[in-house]
């Protein structure tokens, strides 16, 4: 049975979805998706829960993105895959934070090529 290839988006719409949870909990951290041919496999949230200063650690307590701040955050990344451009390997990070009620976020892309793909065979 071939089942069909989900478009980025859409993949995008899926990961949010799962996400959305740990999202709400954190005000600022990093989204990573991996991606192999075009496919998503690994994703997740990196994030800093708590802060050392002065040499004591004190907890975060702030409250993570609403759920109109994801629906904005997913809407970002989903405009940002016009930027991929050529490359069916690679990682997508998402950074965002929460400031003065506002969401702020930037997208970088990674694309990952393979030596052995682009090597003669004998």
């Amino acid at each position: 049975m071939v089942i069909p290839q989900l478009p980025l988006a859409r993949q995008l719409d899926i990961v949010f979805q799962q996400l959305r949870n740990e999202l709400s909990l954190h005000p600022s951290g990093t989204v990573f998706i991996q991606i192999r041919n075009n496919l998503i496999g690994k994703f997740g949230v990196r994030h800093l829960p708590f802060e050392a200063k002065d040499g004591k650690f004190e907890q975060q307590h702030q409250k993570g993105l609403s759920g109109t701040q994801i629906s904005s955050f997913l809407r970002v990344a989903k405009e940002s895959l016009a930027y991929k451009a050529h490359w069916t390997h690679g990682e997508i990070y998402m950074d965002y934070t929460v400031r003065q009620s506002m969401l702020c976020a930037s997208v970088m892309f990674e694309s990952n090529y393979n030596m052995a793909h682009l090597m003669p065979v004998d």
